[in-house]
């Protein structure tokens, strides 16, 4: 049986909510592994002078869960 867990992350970047999306992702892959989905939830923009200066996601990914069974002796 599969089991999928889900973290929420923020991210933020200069360039786009892609980017920030992706800074997301990155950030999560450097510590979890088998990570099979992203699901943006949100957008947000921080404005100065009447331009997007930061682009903002909240973002939540899932991964499989690796099994114990076969690790214990």
């Amino acid at each position: 049986m599969a089991v999928v867990k889900v973290i929420e992350i923020l991210a933020e970047s200069e360039v786009s909510w892609e980017d920030a999306a992706q800074q997301a992702l990155t950030e999560v892959a450097r510590t979890v592994r088998n990570i099979k989905r992203i699901y943006v939830q949100d957008f947000q923009a921080i404005v100065e002078n009447n331009r997007i200066v930061r682009y903002r996601v909240n973002a939540k990914v899932s991964f499989l869960v690796e099994s114990r069974r076969g690790l214990e002796a």
